[in-house]
């Protein structure tokens, strides 16, 4: 997939000195608009006739007295009220997409001036790819960045951006090979290493979960290997699920449960966005990217309910559901990264319904033996407008995954404890790691927010970048 939308994310902003011709932005907690710095009495009676109280999200538009645009008043509520949640700041993501062209620049004092500025940069996405006559470059409405990480706003922007077209593009265009095309366009901006095991190599490597799950599709299953910075470097390893589409196999979804599996390669999309953020920031880090990636399709070839599986680290898994592919696929990928004894595996996979059941499409999941990071990755994530919620790997639960006939089940037959299960069935495939933590998402913002339009979304991508920094910066 060559064609993105993210290498044009720097457009969203203006670098440089403020210049007259910016456009001020007031940022307003609520029973603060009498008196603010820059507004004249005219046009503060104007904000008094629009009903302007400085309530979470109400934005008006300031005219000066010939008419023109003379500044944008963005409502900040009680500085809490972000997307959905979190610092106010985020509101300012609304302003992107809405805002006529110009260059603007934010004059009020924020507390989180950063934030503000990539809230920006997310709001102002758009994926039009596929619209006849529609620009897909950002918003003509550009923020003038004033907070002294200019690159860091643009580089993070540049990621998350990456991250939602690969999940916003249809199978059609984005199957496994598409997906490693864009692991080596990555790869190419960065001076990182790919590699990839590809159709009935998978068999000849010991990767034979992968190969399963992707031998009915006419588009050969494949593991990408992406390797950066030095080795004698903190090993860090992400994996990502990438099956690019999933129809269920033979435990074939409805219909209207296919509408969006184009998504259920989010947790690749989402540990490439973070590997983007890492490699641009030059984290001092020794990188790995395992993607594991297949289009679960039905066939004559098809794997079948009752099958048992082998996999990479030797442990027999008996098929429960076919539809339960995303945790076998990941299961090799884990395998080998578990081999060289990395100092932590963070896992990304649009896994579970039940974790939606649990938390809905906003919060993911998130799984970890890590009693810091399971302790403090929450309210960071909050923090950034990025948020996740801890739940347990519950051992009692491990027997739920016992087979009369193999060494373990893929699924518990049970309307229980699903995302507990299979965070479980991954966790039994890394020994050897220091740290492991597990990310079950959604991979999709169901309505537009400030943050963003209705579409693809690599969640906590952010949050474990912002955990990173700090760590490795330390």
């Amino acid at each position: 997939m060559t064609e993105t939308t993210a290498w044009q994310a720097g457009e969203a902003f203006a670098t440089g000195p403020a210049q007259p011709s910016d456009i001020p932005i007031h940022i307003v907690a609520t029973n603060t608009a009498a008196a603010i710095p820059g507004i004249d009495a005219a046009q503060s009676a104007w904000l008094a006739t629009q009903k302007f109280t400085g309530s979470a999200k109400k934005t008006v538009l300031v005219p000066a007295a010939d008419g023109s645009l003379a500044g944008v008043v963005l409502g900040a509520g009680d500085g809490r009220q972000g997307d959905p949640s979190g610092p106010s700041e985020l509101l300012c993501g609304q302003l992107a997409a809405s805002l006529p062209a110009g260059t603007y620049r934010i004059v009020s004092h924020v507390a989180e001036p950063h934030l503000a500025e990539i809230a920006w940069g997310l709001g102002a996405y758009a994926f039009a790819r596929y619209r006849r006559g529609r620009d897909a470059s950002p918003s003509r409405a550009r923020l003038r960045l004033a907070s002294g990480s200019d690159a860091r706003v643009i580089r993070d922007t540049e990621a998350i951006w990456f991250g939602r077209d690969l999940i916003n593009t249809p199978a059609s265009d984005l199957g496994p090979a598409e997906i490693e095309e864009s692991v080596r366009l990555l790869a190419a901006r960065h001076g990182a290493t790919v590699s990839a095991v590809v159709g009935d190599d998978l068999l000849r490597t010991n990767f034979p979960m992968i190969h399963a799950v992707g031998r009915a599709s006419p588009r050969a299953p494949r593991l990408v290997d992406l390797t950066w910075g030095p080795e004698g470097a903190r090993k860090i390893t992400l994996v990502g699920k990438g099956i690019t589409f999933d129809t269920g196999g033979l435990d074939i979804k409805p219909a209207s449960a296919m509408l969006m599996m184009k998504k259920d390669m989010g947790g690749a999309a989402t540990a490439l966005a973070l590997a983007h953020m890492i490699m641009s920031e030059k984290l001092d880090c020794r990188l790995r990217v395992l993607i594991p990636t297949a289009e679960n399709s039905v066939s004559g070839d098809a794997f079948r309910p009752g099958d048992v599986l082998q996999s990479r680290a030797g442990v027999s898994v008996e098929i429960g559901n076919t539809d339960a592919e995303g945790r076998l696929v990941l299961a090799d990928a884990l395998a080998l990264a578990d081999e060289e004894s990395p100092d932590s595996i963070f896992v990304f996979a649009t896994l579970t319904g039940a974790a939606r059941s649990a938390l809905g499409p906003d919060l993911p999941a998130f799984f970890t033996d890590d009693e810091a990071l399971g302790s403090q990755l929450p309210a960071l994530a909050a923090s950034i407008g990025d948020p996740l919620w801890r739940m347990p790997l519950w051992e009692g639960y491990r027997k739920h995954l016992d087979s009369d006939v193999a060494d373990m089940n893929n699924v518990w037959e049970s309307p229980f404890a699903g995302a507990i299960t299979a965070a479980l069935f991954l966790r039994r495939f890394v020994s050897s790691a220091r740290r492991f933590a597990h990310f079950d998402l959604y991979g999709w913002r169901t309505s537009p927010r400030p943050l963003g339009p209705k579409g693809g979304e690599p969640q906590t991508a952010r949050a474990v970048m912002e955990r990173l920094r700090r760590e490795l910066q330390s």
